[in-house]
C-alpha cells in the first residue's frame, strides 16, 4: 500500500534507540543465517522455529525433529524468521521509521517487552483463527504492526514521507497514512482470512499494540500528539488567579 521514507520526529527522551537498532539487526543476523541457505534450510529453521498452530494447540502431532525450542518458545522465535530479503526488508523499514519514537515514548526496557508481547499477541490471533493450520507462521510484521498502532495513537498528527502505492511520494498526516494502513488489515482479514499472509497476526498485532501503549508509554507521554501544560503555565496565563 505505502513505503515509508521518513518521518519528521524527533527523540525527545533518548539519545538513540538502541532495542530498535538491536531488534533489527538481530533479525538480519538471523535471516543471513536462515534465509540465505537455500530453500530446504529455511523450510527446516521454519518447521522446528516458526509458530504453527496445528502443532502447537495439539491438532496434529508433532512431527520428528519439532521442539528444538519447545512448542511455547515459537511463539517468539517465529518473529525473527524471514522467508526472504523483501520480507525482512520492509518488515524493518516499518520497525525503523516508527519503531525510535515509540522507544522514545515508552523506554527501552518497556519498548522491548512491548515489542515481544505484540508478537506473542499476533502469534496467539493466528492460532485463534486459524488452529488446525499446519503451515507455519514466521516474519516479524505481527510485532511490528504493534509496533504501528502504537505510533497511530502517540503521533497521529505526524507528518510521514511515503511512497504510496510505491510510486507517488507524498507526504501524509500519520493518521491518515497509518489509519488506512490498520483499515486494510482489517479488510484483508475478512476477504482473505487463510491468505499466505496472516492478516489474523496483524490484526492480532495491531490490538496488542493499541491497548499496551496506555500502561507502557511514559507517565507525562501525551497521546495524540496532545500537549501537557506544566502548572506553572496555567498561572502565567493567569488561569487559577481570583476573578473580581
Amino acid at each position: 500500500m505505502f513505503i515509508p521514507i521518513h518521518d519528521a520526529n524527533d527523540l525527545i527522551y533518548i539519545k538513540r534507540q538502541y532495542v530498535t537498532l538491536c531488534l533489527i539487526a538481530a533479525n538480519a543476523a538471523i535471516w543471513l543465517v536462515t534465509g540465505t541457505m537455500g530453500e530446504s534450510v529455511l523450510a527446516a529453521y521454519a518447521t522446528t522455529l516458526g509458530f504453527t498452530p496445528a502443532y502447537v494447540q495439539d491438532v496434529l502431532p508433532d512431527p520428528a525433529g519439532l521442539g528444538i525450542v519447545g512448542e511455547t518458545a515459537t511463539y517468539l522465535t517465529y518473529a525473527f524468521l524471514h522467508g526472504d530479503i523483501f520480507h525482512l526488508g520492509g518488515n524493518m523499514l516499518f520497525l525503523w521509521i516508527f519503531g525510535d519514537n515509540v522507544e522514545d515514548a515508552m523506554g527501552h526496557f518497556r519498548f522491548f517487552a512491548f515489542y515481544l508481547l505484540c508478537a506473542i499477541g499476533a502469534a496467539a490471533a493466528h492460532g485463534l483463527f486459524l488452529p488446525a493450520s499446519p503451515a507455519p507462521l514466521i516474519g516479524a510484521s505481527g510485532a511490528v504492526a504493534g509496533v504501528v498502532a502504537a505510533y497511530f495513537i502517540l503521533h497521529p498528527r505526524v507528518k510521514i514521507w511515503a511512497l504510496v502505492f510505491a510510486k507517488i511520494p507524498l507526504r501524509l498526516r500519520a493518521k491518515w497514512l497509518l489509519g488506512a494502513w490498520i483499515a486494510l488489515q482489517i479488510i484483508m482479514f475478512f476477504a482473505l482470512p487463510e491468505d499466505q499472509v496472516s492478516w489474523a497476526a496483524h490484526i492480532g498485532g495491531i490490538v496488542t499494540g493499541a491497548l499496551l501503549v496506555w500502561p507502557f508509554k511514559r507517565k507525562g507521554q501525551p497521546i495524540l500528539d496532545r500537549r501537557i501544560e506544566p502548572p506553572d503555565a496555567a498561572i502565567l496565563k493567569g488561569d487559577n488567579l481570583p476573578k473580581r
